[in-house]
């Protein structure tokens, strides 16, 4: 009898031992591994008039960039041999003020080609050390406490110095290959730097409507949707950063369904539907270098043709 207990507590601590074993296992392959296996995830999206040629948009967010950060950098130079037609970025480009030469080095001859931006809180303020657990429970922003200022005024600058649009909180057109396209964008609404009424108001008829945000709250998107916008891109997520397997992302980091943290969906506000792509993200913060059944991944979403009498409705296909 006086066996039993210690052979219980023996029992136990093999049992608590082999789950610490395999957490560290699973955040050492998420760290090392899975946070750099680079994805180009692909999809057809039937947004244009029919007849109208099919245009290659590359999708971009979340960089979080660091000089160190080599294999993040090597795989944003690459990124150019996908040859879009027009580049969006959904802002988090930045994670320290020394960021900002290594990101336009990495972007490299992505930058000649037509692109708009937006900022997410990560382009104006560097990240900071918190619980990685608080992720899991935080559904809406709220303002963060004061740190490092980044160089946003350098980081815009850089960017329309070399055609890109700058949306925060702005419309913009562009016309790529004979198709024209009508943008509109906000800050990061986050932290609540968006401004949508700015850019609000009925979609142009006779162009492809595009918006543009950094976090894709349901506010947002149905804005957006109800004054008719087509398509809506977003980042901010990291697809949930550490997901389930089978199941999918924990939180979205915003009030969006977790089952969109990433990827492309239909929302639909009233008697209007748009397509929303949510990325995943190239990146992550500092403080939490990381990823788990959510690797890293840029989306090159081919716009197509509707066929002749169909809406923008219907789902789109993977390739």
């Amino acid at each position: 009898m006086s066996g039993r207990p210690s052979g219980v507590l023996g029992r136990l601590g093999r049992a608590v031992g082999g789950v610490a074993l395999v957490g560290t296992a699973c955040v050492a392959y998420g760290t090392f591994i899975e946070s750099a296996s680079y994805r180009v995830r692909r999809v057809d999206v039937p947004v244009l008039k029919p007849g109208s040629e099919p245009l290659r948009v590359l999708h971009l967010s979340d960089a979080h960039l660091l000089p160190m950060y080599a294999r993040r950098r090597a795989f944003l130079r690459s990124l150019a041999g996908l040859e879009p037609d027009l580049v969006v970025s959904t802002g988090d480009s930045l994670a320290g003020e020394d960021g900002l030469p290594a990101l336009i080095e990495s972007l490299g001859r992505l930058l000649d080609v037509p692109g708009v931006f937006v900022f997410g809180s990560n382009d104006y303020v560097a990240p900071r050390m918190k619980n990685p657990v608080r992720y899991l429970w935080r559904a809406t922003g709220k303002p963060a406490p004061q740190r490092a200022s980044l160089p946003t005024e350098e980081l815009r600058a850089a960017f329309t110095s070399r055609g890109w649009l700058d949306l925060n909180d702005r419309r913009a057109e562009l016309t790529i290959r004979g198709q024209r396209f009508a943008f509109r964008g906000t800050d990061d609404a986050h932290e609540h730097r968006d401004d949508y009424p700015a850019v609000a108001g009925p979609a142009d008829p006779d162009a492809v409507n595009i918006g543009v945000t950094h976090a894709p709250y349901l506010r947002m998107l149905d804005a957006m949707t109800a004054d008719g916008v087509e398509m809506i891109f977003a980042g901010h997520t990291h697809g949930g950063q550490v997901c389930v397997p089978g199941r999918g992302a924990l939180t979205s980091n915003c009030d969006l369904p977790v089952q969109h943290a990433k990827g492309l969906f239909r929302h639909t506000t009233g008697d209007k539907t748009s397509w929303v792509n949510v990325s995943a993200g190239i990146g992550m913060s500092p403080y939490a270098p990381f990823r788990f059944a959510c690797p890293p991944e840029v989306s090159l979403l081919t716009l197509v043709p509707r066929a002749e009498g169909a809406s923008a409705r219907r789902t789109g296909r993977l390739k």
